[in-house]
């Protein structure tokens, strides 16, 4: 008898994955990384400067400008969701912290939209397991579970997710708008109001993020799924009107997203030409490392589903996955910055690892445990040997190369970082003891120790390392040292040779005001802050008779990054 699909699955291999330890560790990763941190260079700041701009009402929410300067990301829906944090947020609330809540919501979003959009694609006819001669195969509501949680796991423990999702950039948004759009294409069949809510807030926030034309194809794509769909909900071989519905729902939201990206005048592309061709050896590596370990179970599922692939319209679970892949996948190959296009394929790419869970064999499975296992135990050793190291001295080679390396870096303790470290170090070797010791199956066991080894890393790098981290990927330490040469009156200085995120750094934490330096001379402030390579280029020697350098800022790790204090000497030239 031919099987329909190669999952086979008893019930005793879909026992419910406790929801406190879950929840625990959804926690787990998403707070740290959001709280107590500086913004980072250079993505982070420039957004974060964009946010307080509206949120002071110093521009105009569908056209932001910071020192006349328009942001470099597209979208507007990232700025208006941080202004709006900022300006609703109560006083004692860090103003770093008040703008990042949305997007602390936007990744809780993602993780249980992706749970819940597996959930129902488990629940697809084509997706259950065989039913057995004598009975004891898996429920189909037991066994949509337990791959839903395999499939959070598996977002959870991709390496990629993990800092690129603690920003505050539109990449965040765009992943939660994409997880959304996921879940409305798994759920239409089952979850009407819920799913056409997803899709309506999903299909316009995507394209207000800056993907319009993601949003369009994944539009399209799942239109094109549910019209021609031979399955609909639990009747494998229903033909309903409902699914014609949903196609023509979905192509309304897509040409109304369309239509308000157009009116708003946020169409752009970032399509890489000829003369910038990607170099292939480097999107390779970042497919290995960046979704790994989700990609090789992805392969799998692949090859083992391949003729249920070859049917899509009977294999929506399949179909759907697949496509919410491709799309980020392949602008990951044509657009820039590749890695925060791939971060958007994340949760379509855990799915499809999710359905090689019921078909991995048992060695396959105890590969994965102890390499894991090795790997994310080396890494805490490693984190925390550098930290005793800052802290006591002892072994003194790692704090010796850190002191090379940012010599103006002060280690400090902090008694609850260490305390969460522990915690969480502590909770690693118990789950570690669990794992190895004889425990009944579960389908979703192999990806318990990477999304866990994932979290620890970050959890440690985010306590422990934080100190660091912020004195070396914050503007906070060069921005205050320049700040420092300036007079107290002073609250107009002009920025020349400098990023946006850099000024967004000085309007905040100087509070001052900024004018861009023009080759003309028409300005106002008599203080400058420059970046030295700027200055002391060819194409502004013109300039220098009319300033005096008063002070010099280094960066705290790269001693060839210099912002040179500037004060006016002389009139500015008004000649051509």
């Amino acid at each position: 008898m031919n099987q329909p699909t190669p999952a086979i699955v008893a019930q005793s291999a879909v026992r419910r994955l406790p929801r406190w330890p879950l929840l625990l560790l959804c926690l787990a990763y998403i707070v740290p990384g959001y709280v107590g941190r500086e913004p980072w260079r250079m993505a982070d700041m420039e957004a974060f400067g964009y946010m307080r701009e509206l949120a002071l009402g110093n521009t105009a929410w569908l056209a932001p400008r910071m020192a006349g300067l328009p942001p470099e990301s597209e979208g507007l829906l990232p700025y208006w969701l941080g202004a709006l944090s900022l300006q609703s947020a109560p006083s004692w609330i860090p103003a770093e912290l008040a703008a990042r809540l949305p997007f602390i919501a936007m990744l809780a979003l993602t993780l249980m939209a992706t749970w819940w959009g597996v959930y129902y694609l488990a629940r697809s006819p084509g997706a259950r397991p065989v039913a057995f001669a004598f009975g004891g195969e898996a429920q189909p509501t037991d066994y949509a579970r337990a791959m839903a949680d395999g499939g959070l796991l598996a977002l959870v423990a991709c390496l990629g997710l993990a800092q690129l999702s603690h920003e505050t950039t539109n990449y965040v948004t765009q992943l939660g708008c994409t997880a959304l759009l996921f879940f409305a294409a798994a759920a239409m069949p089952y979850r009407q109001r819920t799913a056409a809510l997803a899709l309506l807030l999903g299909l316009p926030g995507l394209a207000l993020s800056g993907a319009p034309s993601v949003a369009a194809m994944l539009g399209l794509g799942a239109a094109a799924i549910a019209f021609f769909s031979r399955t609909w909900g639990d009747d494998p071989f229903a033909q309903p009107r409902a699914a014609r519905a949903w196609s023509a729902g979905w192509l309304a939201a897509t040409l109304l997203a369309a239509l308000l990206t157009w009116w708003l005048d946020q169409w752009a592309w970032r399509l890489v030409d000829g003369s910038t061709a990607k170099e292939w050896r480097s999107l390779a590596q970042l497919l290995l490392w960046f979704s790994w370990p989700a990609w090789p179970l992805t392969l799998w599922t692949l090859w083992v589903w391949r003729r249920q692939i070859a049917v899509p319209q009977r294999n929506p679970h399949l179909a759907i996955s697949l496509w919410f892949a491709a799309i980020p996948v392949g602008a990951t190959l044509t657009t820039l910055p590749a890695d925060r296009a791939l971060l958007l394929g994340l949760p379509a790419i855990a799915t499809l690892a999710a359905f090689a869970l019921p078909t991995l064999r048992r060695s396959i499975g105890a590969l994965i445990d102890w390499f894991t296992l090795l790997f994310f135990s080396v890494s805490a050793i490693a984190i925390w040997v550098i930290w005793l190291s800052l802290q006591t001295g002892i072994p003194a080679k790692p704090a010796a190369n850190i002191a090379r390396l940012a010599p103006q870096f002060v280690p400090q303790f902090s008694a609850p970082a260490f305390a969460v470290a522990v915690a969480a170090t502590v909770g690693w070797c118990v789950l570690v003891a669990w794992r190895t010791s004889r425990n009944r199956s579960a389908i979703w066991k192999s990806l318990v120790l990477p999304a866990s080894g994932t979290t620890l890393a970050w959890l440690l790098l985010m306590t422990l390392w934080l100190p660091l981290l912020d004195h070396a990927r914050s503007f906070e330490g060069q921005t205050r040292l320049a700040l420092a040469a300036l007079p107290a009156d002073v609250r107009c200085v002009q920025t020349y040779g400098l990023p946006r995120a850099q000024i967004a750094a000085l309007r905040h934490y100087g509070n001052i005001d900024t004018q861009r330096l023009s080759m003309a001379g028409a300005a106002r402030c008599d203080w400058m802050i420059a970046s030295q390579d700027t200055w002391l280029d060819p194409h502004s020697v013109r300039l220098h008779p009319q300033w005096q350098q008063v002070a010099r800022a280094v960066r705290p790790t790269d001693r060839k990054d210099f912002l040179l204090v500037l004060r006016r000497t002389a009139a500015p030239d008004s000649r051509p």
